[in-house]
């Protein structure tokens, strides 16, 4: 049982399903469903459709560039039937599943982090910007009495002073 990869969107092709189309040269193009098939023969870029993984490599949206992706492609070599060999093959698809699972969550948590980064200057900036609608009227009214204090204090220190240079 082969899965196949839909032309257009790149989605996992399963036996008995989607469409297929042959062109003149004997080109064969499977699809996964009408949406594709009709969007292929409008000529549509699928680089272009938002909804396809060419998109979202072309944009950096997921992986580009992975090594464990050169383990998907294609081989047409018949191997004698091996249990070990099928064992080993199972085994290692598992790993390179989970390796490709690992990279993909970093290359997500590192796009991620740019939107954080951009969330804290802008929420930083919200609270520089509106500080009077998070500060307390009574801590505004705190600080206004202490300025008073301060001047009545130094007003009287000043009359103090000027009492005893009068006295001298």
């Amino acid at each position: 049982m082969r899965v196949e990869k839909c032309y257009f969107c790149s989605s996992p092709l399963w036996p008995g399903h989607g469409i297929q189309f042959v062109r003149n040269d004997c080109k064969i193009f499977k699809f996964c469903r009408s949406k594709c098939h009709k969007n292929f023969k409008r000529k549509k870029n699928p680089r272009k459709a938002k909804w396809t993984k060419a998109f979202r490599k072309a944009n950096n949206k997921d992986l580009a560039v992975d090594p464990s992706f050169e383990f998907e492609q294609r081989r047409n070599v018949p191997l004698k039937y091996n249990r070990e060999s099928w064992q080993k093959t199972i085994e290692t698809m598992q790993k390179i599943d989970e390796i490709r699972r690992r990279r993909e969550a970093r290359h997500i948590m590192n796009r991620l982090k740019k939107g954080t980064e951009i969330e804290r200057e802008q929420d930083v900036k919200d609270v520089e910007r509106n500080m009077a609608l998070i500060r307390s009227p009574a801590a505004g009214l705190l600080e206004q009495r202490a300025l008073e204090e301060k001047v009545v204090e130094h007003m009287e220190d000043s009359e103090a002073e000027s009492m005893e240079a009068e006295d001298e």
